[in-house]
């Protein structure tokens, strides 16, 4: 498979290879992302150098990085300059650094080799295993985080296509599409999945993005919304209660947030109070509440008994069983 570099390696990367050196004390760690043909190119360097690395291209299969990233496995040279198992092809600049031992490992994300991660040292001595170890987990580390990155983008591409298509969709004059319609349910499920992602990114631009799509499913909401002036949420109370019209208890926003379940309770609290009110299964029956955000007043509430027969509270519905279902948005499944 052809390796490939997203926009945002580089800057997983620098940020991999400085917590590689603050946990080894190693004198320079470095690398660089591998472009479609397959060169390995010198960027990211964190500790002392001359600069004579930066911006070198290494062939696949050439030098140290180049072999790492055509076999795909890890390499560990206790002498670099007299190392017989590489090519010598950039021995030039690795004498100007006077660098000699040396660990490359490969960054491997769904088979293709996106980057390589290098440890160095100014000394023939091997660099033992705990040295060798930590630049290991680095770069499976920065799998994982490239992985993750990867799998936002492309649920943000697809949402913004998919906001794109609707947006022309209905015609000027059409009435707006009230909170029980199917693609309002979309947005609320669309919208609550974006901010739940959002505590997963630590890459600013990627974030940006992501706040972007979710203005855009604000302002579909706002347009179909009465009039009438607001409330304006905070970030933590529209992520708490983006996590409860999934249904969620409050224990389950708290593990997900990663806050506590006090918290999660003053949030929602909060939240309450500026959508006047008084019960967490309807918190948005209100026309101001209904502007505010993507939170339709049903289908996320857990049915109750009620009298021996069983009734959701969300919209209340009344039937002979009353259950906990597992609840889709969109689809009150309180009743079979």
């Amino acid at each position: 498979m052809t390796g490939h570099s997203a926009p945002d390696d580089t800057v997983q990367l620098h940020r991999a290879l400085t917590r590689l050196r603050d946990s080894t004390r190693l004198p320079l760690t470095f690398g660089g992302p591998v472009g479609a043909d397959q060169r390995l190119r010198l960027s990211e360097f964190c500790g002392d150098h001359r600069g004579a690395m930066r911006g070198v291209a290494l062939r696949a299969g050439l030098g140290l990085g180049g072999k790492v990233v055509a076999r795909r496995r890890p390499m560990v040279l206790n002498d670099y300059v007299s190392a017989e198992g590489i090519s010598h092809d950039y021995d030039r600049f690795i004498k100007v650094e006077d660098l000699r031992a040396m660990v490359a490992v490969p960054v491997t994300v769904r088979r293709a080799v996106r980057g390589v991660v290098y440890g160095a040292i100014r000394s023939a001595v091997p660099l033992g295993d705990r040295v060798v170890q930590s630049v290991h987990d680095a770069a499976r580390d920065l799998e994982q985080d490239l992985a993750v990155h990867d799998e936002i983008a492309r649920r943000l591409d697809g949402f913004t296509e998919r906001l794109n298509a609707a947006e022309p969709a209905r015609k000027p004059d059409a009435p707006a599409e009230g909170p029980g319609g199917r693609q309002w349910e979309l947005l609320r499920e669309g919208y609550a999945e974006l901010r739940l992602l959002r505590h997963e990114l630590t890459d600013e631009r990627l974030r940006d993005r992501l706040d972007s799509v979710c203005d855009k499913l604000g302002r579909a909401c706002a347009a179909t919304a009465p009039a009438g002036p607001a409330p304006v949420l905070s970030a933590r109370e529209t992520d708490v209660l983006a996590c409860v019209a999934l249904g969620w208890t409050n224990p389950e926003v708290a593990a997900d947030l990663g806050i506590a379940v006090e918290i999660v309770k003053g949030y929602l609290r909060g939240a309450m109070r500026k959508l006047h009110s008084h019960s967490r299964l309807r918190p948005s029956s209100t026309p101001a509440a209904w502007a505010s955000s993507l939170k339709a007043p049903c289908r996320f509430t857990v049915p109750r008994k009620v009298g021996g027969a069983g009734r959701c509270h969300g919209c209340g519905a009344a039937g002979g069983v009353s259950r906990i279902p597992a609840v889709r948005l969109g689809e009150c499944r309180a009743f079979g």
